[in-house]
This record gives C-alpha cells, sequence and structure tokens, in this order.
C-alpha cells in the first residue's frame, strides 16, 4: 500500500472531521468516528494533529478560511461602496446556513476552550474590519452619514449574527426577506442613507 503525502493525508483528516461537526457538533467529534471515516487508525489521526482540540481547531479555521476568500474577492470587486458593502453584508448573513451552523458551533464551543476562542475571534474580527473599512470608505465618499462607523459595523454584524441564529437553529422563525428586510432597515438607519 501506497503512502499519501502528509499534507493530502491532513486534508482528508480535516475533511472528515468538518463532516462530523456538520453531522454531531463539535462536541460529538470522535477521533475514532473520524479514522473510520477515512479507514485509518485513530493513531493517525493524533500523529497528525496531537490532539482532538487541534484537529477540531484546524478543522474550522480551514473552513472560515475558504468563506473569508469569498469576502477578499468581494472587496477586490469595483464599485460603489455601498454596493460592496451590501455584497458582504450578504456573504457575512445567514443565507447559507451550513457556514453559519460551522460558526455557532465554535462559538458555542470556544466559551470552554480558550485556543478555539482565540482562533474564532481572529477570524471574526476580519469579517467586521471590513464591514467598519467600507461604512468609513462610504462616510469619506460621503456616501454615507455615520458618525461611528466601528459601532456601526459592529451593530450590522450582531444583528446578522442574532438572525443567523434564528435561521439555523429555529425552523421557520425568520425567512430570508425577513433577514434582507430587516438588514436594509439598519442600514437605512445606521448609514443615514
Amino acid at each position: 500500500m501506497m503512502r499519501k503525502a502528509v499534507a493530502v493525508r491532513r486534508e482528508e483528516i480535516v475533511g472528515a472531521a468538518l463532516a462530523q461537526i456538520r453531522r454531531c457538533g463539535i462536541a460529538g467529534v470522535r477521533a475514532a468516528e473520524v479514522a473510520k471515516a477515512l479507514d485509518i487508525s485513530t493513531a493517525l489521526v493524533f500523529y497528525h494533529f496531537g490532539t482532538l482540540e487541534a484537529l477540531i481547531i484546524e478543522a474550522f479555521r480551514q473552513a472560515a478560511e475558504k468563506e473569508l476568500a469569498k469576502l477578499g474577492d468581494a472587496l477586490a470587486r469595483g464599485g460603489p461602496v455601498d454596493a460592496r458593502l451590501r455584497a458582504v453584508l450578504a456573504l457575512y448573513g445567514p443565507a447559507k446556513a451550513d457556514g453559519w451552523q460551522l460558526w455557532i458551533e465554535a462559538g458555542a464551543a470556544a466559551m470552554r476552550d480558550r485556543q478555539l476562542r482565540a482562533v474564532l475571534q481572529r477570524l471574526d474580527l476580519r469579517w467586521r474590519d471590513a464591514v467598519v473599512a467600507l461604512i468609513a470608505e462610504g462616510v469619506g465618499a460621503g456616501a454615507f452619514r455615520c458618525p461611528d462607523p466601528h459601532g456601526a459595523a459592529w451593530r450590522l454584524t450582531a444583528l446578522l449574527d442574532g438572525l443567523a441564529v434564528q435561521v439555523v437553529a429555529r425552523d421557520g422563525t425568520v425567512t430570508a426577506g425577513d433577514c434582507a428586510r430587516w438588514v436594509e432597515q439598519a442600514l437605512a438607519h445606521e448609514l443615514g442613507s
């Protein structure tokens, strides 16, 4: 039997862990189940990641980085600042429940895991910093009237955080139309537009 390259094996293990997180939640991840999904030994999982916690953190980090790459693409597009801000908020928002399921799981687990909390906060701040920068750009260009871009960005993203919990964890309480309407109302309020 031919050995796989270390990077390939690590990616397979991360993928299996992500599948398990989506199916069972972070608390339900078991190294033995990750190994079984790949037909490898549990020892090989630990060889590559050291601990189950390190594997979970890496799995979350990689999934979040894929979402953040989409953020980078949205920021790189030209066009009016209000259109770019709406595009970023749409990416951040709860339209993709599977992405939010992972963020909610990580947020819950981060209350008990200092290392996961640090990774979660660092990745989350990249989203919020992008929203702050877009609002500040819009204020500078005269497109928005907002005395506190930082506070506005945090209030807008906090609204989306709460809506995401409703969409992901509570069937039928909030629709996509509700989310879109409430975000537009909040934008009008926060940005004077």
